[in-house]
This record gives structure tokens, sequence and C-alpha cells, in this order.
């Protein structure tokens, strides 16, 4: 188990940059994320942590030694790909022993390892299957089993879930984070799937166009999102966002009046907002609420019952969308007029740069 640090990493393929000038320290026993839309480098950052893909610019560390010219082998990592390159003619033990073999490992230390790992994965009864055998949540063990063997210092992880269905992805989810709890090993997983990251990350790391967005807690992110498109990309259904036609003060907290001439108080201090610019107001769904009392009206243009709860999409006067809750066995129609209220005190203020101002505490 160690502890991995990036500083100043950059990356580029000829003449396009894929990473810049990225640092973060991965705590030694943390569950790390790297989350955000394809095509923003967090798999070429989980490579290069691997040695699989070379960094033109920073340093890498793991654990006291500075890791980014040495090869993979000698990294002290493992990792885990989408693809689970499994042998199909080997059983369960023999794809999880065949790299300890060709490093020569006594026999019986590769026995005692490929035990204790089909163990810790709940493997016993299929250790003599072959990758045929098993449904595609059993592969995903294996692979694991592959890499818990040679005892890494950390695992990584590449979008590991990407080939499962559905029902099989929440439950292999849930297991990915029972085994962190048992081994408490440095885990580094990347996907887009926000759900996995919320529900896996002690830590979540965004990324965007090449470079960081926010390092943080999951409900650090949720709830103080670092800019607009960590609010957006972050949450589902994703926040809505409303332009802010005039900010007034309000003992020091800033009252917005939206494009409808309804108005929103907020927690946010008016001394903290720039005074150049568009302010754009940042909600989310579940701060809005159908409310016969509420100060803001429009009209339900969709509906989406979802048992628990219930979505009204919700048009106001200036022909903006805003997404709403209701409860579960809501009577609300399409086409009926709805009143909302909106709780300012969990909104959110962007500027121009999309940086974004919350509440306090």
């Amino acid at each position: 188990m160690a502890d991995i640090r990036l500083v100043n990493v950059s990356k580029q393929f000829g003449t396009v940059r894929v990473i810049e000038n990225v640092s973060m320290t991965i705590e030694s026993g943390e569950f790390m994320v790297f989350l955000g839309p394809s095509g923003c480098g967090k798999s070429t950052l989980l490579r290069m942590i691997a040695g699989l893909e070379d960094i033109d610019g920073g340093e890498i560390h793991i654990g006291n030694r500075r890791v980014d010219e040495l090869p993979p082998s000698e990294r002290g990592v493992a990792m885990v790909f989408q693809n689970y390159a499994l042998y199909p003619h080997m059983s369960v033990r023999d794809n999880m022993s065949f790299g300890l073999q060709n490093i020569r490992m006594p026999r019986e230390e590769i026995a005692k390892r490929v035990a204790a790992a089909a163990k810790t994965l709940e493997l016993e009864h299929l250790i003599d299957r072959k990758p045929g055998q098993l449904s595609g949540g059993q592969r995903q063990r294996v692979a694991i089993g592959r890499a818990i063997v040679r005892d890494p210092k950390a695992f990584l992880f590449d979008e590991p879930l990407s080939n499962l269905d559905a029902g099989l992805r929440a439950r292999t989810r849930i297991e990915f984070a029972q085994l962190h709890q048992r081994m408490k090993t440095t885990m580094v997983f990347v996907t887009h799937d926000q759900i996995e990251a919320m529900t896996l990350a002690d830590r979540i790391v965004v990324m965007n166009n090449r470079k960081i967005e926010q390092i943080g807690t999951p409900m650090d992110i949720y709830t103080r999102p670092a800019s607009r498109f960590v609010a957006a990309f972050v949450g589902s259904p994703a926040m809505n966002f409303l332009p802010v036609q005039q900010i007034s003060d309000r003992d020091g907290m800033a009252l917005v009046k939206l494009p409808d001439n309804s108005e929103i108080q907020t927690n946010i201090a008016t001394a903290h907002l720039p005074n150049d610019g568009q302010l754009t107001l940042g909600i989310r769904p579940e701060s809005v609420r159908v409310d016969s009392d509420g100060t803001v009206s429009g009209k339900s243009d969709v509906i989406e019952r979802l048992g628990e709860r219930t979505l009204a999409y919700v048009r106001l006067a200036d022909n903006s969308v805003v997404i709403a809750e209701d409860e579960g066995m809501s009577r609300l129609n399409v086409g009926d007029q709805v009143k909302l209220s909106f709780d300012g005190g969990s909104a959110h203020l962007f500027d121009a740069r999309d940086v974004a101002y919350s509440a306090a505490g």
C-alpha cells in the first residue's frame, strides 16, 4: 500500500495536448475515482501512472520512489482493464497464477496467494472453471484476482464495469466497495459514470478538457461544485441553470431576480460576487418543489413518474425550463399550471468564467 503523487504531469500525442500540468496526491489506502466525459484524459492519466504511456513532463511518485522512468513491471501497481483479457483455455486458478509462474515464484507461494485471492473474491467454488463458463461479473472478479495475487502497492481500474449490463453493473459496483473495505489498499478507478464515482470514491477527481476541474469527497463535489461543468456533470437529473436579471443585497446575501421577475433569496454573500459580467443561478431539482404556496409560476411540459418521486419539467413565463420535484403519488399532469418554491439556501451562482459561488459553510 502506498500513496501516489503526480507533479505537473503533461502528455501530448503529436501536436494534441491531452494532459496539461496535472498535480495531485492519492493517499495511501484511498479509493480515488477519475470522473469525466470521454476524451477528457482520465484513462491516459491512469495509463501514465501504470507506465503504459510515457509522460512528456513532470514527475510520478509511488510511495517513496519516483517511477516515471521505470518500466511498468517495476512500479508495484496492478492494472485491471475494461477488457478482462483472460486466457480462455485456462482455468480460473491458472489465469490467476500465470503471471506469478512467469516470474518463477515458488509453487507453494503461488498456491497460497491464489487461494487467498479466491477466498477474498468468493471464487473458491469456481476455481477450476474456464472463463467461458463464467458470467461477466465472475470474469471481472477473476481479472481482479489476477491483480491481487501480485500483492501490488496500488490497483488501477480502467472502466472495469462498462461491459456489464445494468443489473450486474450495480451488483459488481457494491462488490468493489466491499473489496476495498476488506483490503484497505490504494485504488484508482476511471469511469464516466457518476453513480459509480459517488458510490465508490473516498474522493473524486473531476476532469474536463485535459485538466482537473475539482478534487473532493462525493458530497463536496455534489453540494459545492467548483465550476459550472462540475455542477452540470454530477447529478441526475442535471442542475437547473437560469439567467440572472438582477442581484440585490439583502442583509449581505444575494437576492436574485430572474427574467420572469420572480425573486429568490440565496445564502451567498454579495461581497464575494464579481460586479462585472452576467451571473447564472444554479439549483438542483430536489431544491425546487411543486408547491401550491410557491412564488414562481409556470406550466408543466413533461412529467416523469419515478415511483418514490415525480419530476416535473416546468416552463416559466420567460420560456426557460426548470426541473422540479413532487411527491411520488403526484397528480400533476402535462399542461397543468404549476407553482414552485425554491430553496435558495442551496443555490449557487456562476460567473461569466463558469466559476461557482456557493453559500458559506
